[in-house]
Parts: structure tokens; sequence; C-alpha cells
């Protein structure tokens, strides 16, 4: 995976996406012509007031062969991914349409936050959500909550691939490692790399924009006088 940021540029982005809501975000990349880049709106954080941004670190699962009548012991490369999670990231889970058993847990999140990554987004199932809820700093984002395990059922493939996931206005999002990822209550945004500077930059007008069009308001300015200067609403 190649990141373009140096750390401290990265953190510095991460801290700044987190002041913004990812309407303003998904308006910008709209306006560029990227009206797909919002996940499938059922993946939601596990806590309305979860924030999660950063580039993404991708792991691809799927089906499980082997079964899930019994115990199997856990694959090396699962093992190994977690040891590869990069610092600053945001770890962005593809599970082939997995609804039954829960791909990530609490013990995986604990791993993932002790190696620097951000946050979770699972096109699928988490475990544990009491116990992730409760994690400091730690934004989960998935499609449903389920006891279920996935030992036998689903496994992880590889990571650190361009995988897809379910999106809103198109059927799947390609989310390539290093993209960059914002999410709140409203959705999940993907954010090709190579704009994600631009994008933060448009995206911090609109909001000071927004901002002076809400004060005006709120100090008794007319609806048609406050958009013929600003034309945003």
């Amino acid at each position: 995976m190649s990141d373009v940021f140096s750390d401290a540029e990265r953190e510095d982005l991460i801290a700044r996406f987190r002041q913004l809501y990812s309407a303003s975000v998904y308006d910008v990349l709209w306006k560029r012509g990227l009206t797909g880049q919002c996940m499938d709106t059922r993946i939601a954080p596990l806590d309305p007031s979860m924030v999660v941004a950063g580039p993404a670190f991708t792991i691809l699962g799927g089906p499980d062969p082997r079964g899930g009548d019994e115990y199997v012991e856990p694959e090396k490369m699962r093992d190994f991914a977690m040891l590869r999670v990069p610092e600053g990231h945001v770890v962005v889970v593809e599970t082939s349409g997995e609804e039954i058993a829960g791909c990530w847990g609490e013990l995986l999140s604990t791993v993932a936050q002790q190696n620097g990554a951000r946050g979770v987004v699972v096109d699928g199932g988490t475990r544990d959500a009491p116990l992730l809820r409760k994690m400091t700093d730690w934004p989960v984002f998935a499609r449903y909550s389920t006891p279920v395990d996935s030992n036998g059922l689903w496994r992880w493939n590889d990571f650190d691939i361009p995988i897809t996931v379910r999106g809103t206005r198109t059927a799947r999002i390609r989310v390539n490692p290093g993209d960059w990822i914002f999410g709140d209550e409203d959705g999940v945004l993907v954010i090709p790399r190579d704009i994600v500077m631009d994008v933060l930059i448009e995206a911090e007008e609109i909001k000071e924009t927004e901002n002076l069009v809400r004060q005006e308001l709120n100090d008794g300015a007319s609806f048609l006088d406050v958009y013929a200067r600003f034309e945003r609403f």
C-alpha cells in the first residue's frame, strides 16, 4: 500500500475530516460527477455519534468451504493481516454478501487499534456490539450485529487489494487501498485518494458557507435574500 501523506499530514487530514459532515463531502463528490461514492446506508455506526475518517486498509473475505458444523482453527491469513494494519488507517471489509455471521469483533478491534488503526467499516456483520461501543475513540460501522461466529462460515481470503462494497446509487463501489473513508450517522463515503485534499478543502468551504447562512437566518434574514447571496441550502 502506498500512502501519499506523511504521518503528520495524514493526522491533520483525519482531524479536519472529523470536523465535517458527510452531506457536505458528498456534495463535493457529486459536483465532480462522482455520484456513486456512498456505501449502502444500511452500513451504519454502532453509535450515532461515531465518525470515521482515514485511508482504507482493505480486507476481502468470503464463504468458508469447510462449512459451519465443526470448529476449525482460525486461518493464518487473518493473523497475518492483523499484523499489517497500518497506523492511521481505516479497516474496510468486503464480506462477499455475508448476511449471517459476525465477520468482525471486539478482540480484532483491540488488535487493530493497538496497531494505530482508526476504525472499521464492515459490509456485513459484527459481534460484541456492547463491548465495541465501550471502546474509546473506536468507530465501528457495519450492516448488522449478531452473536453468530464466522468460524466455519466465513473466512479471510486476502488483504491490501482492491475490493468492492455495496452502494446506494450503484450496486458496488470499488475501494482501493489508500482511498479515503469518511463516515458519520448519515452514511459512509469512499473518496479516491488522488483527490482527497481537494475534496476536503471544498467541503470545508461548504461548511463555512452554511455556517454563514445559518447565522443570517437565525438573525432574521429572509430565505430569498440569503439564497440570493450564498446560493446554498
